[in-house]
């Protein structure tokens, strides 16, 4: 579509999106709502941007020489935009032709929201974590850095009629006003992957912004897909990721002796969970 005319800005972040990656891309150009889709490629090596370069090639591609992460790729094509609404998509989701219609819909009936996500699916049908929760406090940030469940994630609660106020949603489909990006500044490049979104959601509630949840529009999410082929190093900024969350928000509040304790768990987390899933990964291979 062109620049001018479109009504939302679709950034899409690639790395190694194999076919899923095509499939996303010709979901988002099939939607009912004008859109401009810019796919910026994290140096992918798998074929996935090539494929897509060709078979669509009104798409505005941006190629990255080295994989720059999330945070830092959505920033480079969210500049490139002048929409009053962009959405942040990742390339394993895929949208209905209805979806963004039904997104600004809602998101016009609300003035006072800055962002808003749909019920994101996984591909059994089932609710996905994270795309409704709560933000990390400091007894979830603790209990979560000592391996003890935390109830974060809404997804088990029941599904709520109507739209409404969360604090947090799924940087895997995320629908903002420009407007408020603009008031409250682009995703923390300090974040490679993970965490990104949390930050984003709590710097929108700070600049007084609400965050929406809409239940009854869905998207389906292939999560992980984009991932697989390096688990330890996803794990590793994730890890990574909640320790600069906490640095940034908690550990003001928590205290010096409490962020002694938090953070090295954190990371001692981390090399638990690597130990585990490298083990599993041997036996599984003999």
């Amino acid at each position: 579509m062109d620049r001018v005319a479109a009504r939302v800005d679709v950034v899409v972040v690639n790395y190694n999106g194999g076919d899923l990656l095509s499939e996303a891309v010709a979901a988002v150009l099939a939607s009912t709502v004008p859109v401009r889709l810019v796919l910026v490629d994290n140096a992918s090596t798998d074929g996935s941007v090539e494929a897509a370069e060709t078979r669509f090639p009104d798409v505005h591609f941006l190629h990255n020489s080295r994989n720059l992460g999330f945070a830092a790729a959505a920033n480079r094509g969210m500049k490139e935009g002048d929409a009053e609404f962009v959405l942040l998509l990742n390339p394993d989701c895929l949208l209905q032709p209805d979806t963004l219609e039904q997104m600004l819909r809602v998101l016009e009936a609300h003035p006072e929201a800055g962002m808003a996500g749909c019920r994101i699916l996984n591909p059994d049908g089932s609710e996905q974590r994270g795309c409704r929760r709560t933000l990390p406090s400091l007894a979830s940030a603790a209990g979560k850095a000592l391996g003890r469940q935390q109830a974060m994630d809404l997804h088990l609660q029941p599904l709520p009629d109507t739209p409404g106020h969360v604090e947090a949603i799924s940087g895997a489909f995320m629908l903002l006003r420009r407007q408020a990006i603009d008031e409250v500044g682009l995703l923390d490049e300090g974040y490679f992957m993970h965490c990104e979104d949390l930050d984003w959601c709590r710097r929108f509630l700070d600049a007084g912004w609400k965050i929406l949840f809409v239940p009854h529009v869905e998207v389906v999410h292939h999560q992980g897909h984009c991932s697989r082929a390096l688990p330890l190093r996803v794990l590793w900024h994730k890890h990574r990721g909640m320790a600069r969350y906490y640095r940034k928000f908690l550990a003001g509040r928590a205290g010096p002796f409490r962020s002694a304790v938090v953070l090295p768990s954190i990371y001692a987390r981390f090399l638990f969970l690597a130990a585990r899933d490298g083990l599993r990964r041997r036996v599984a291979g003999r």
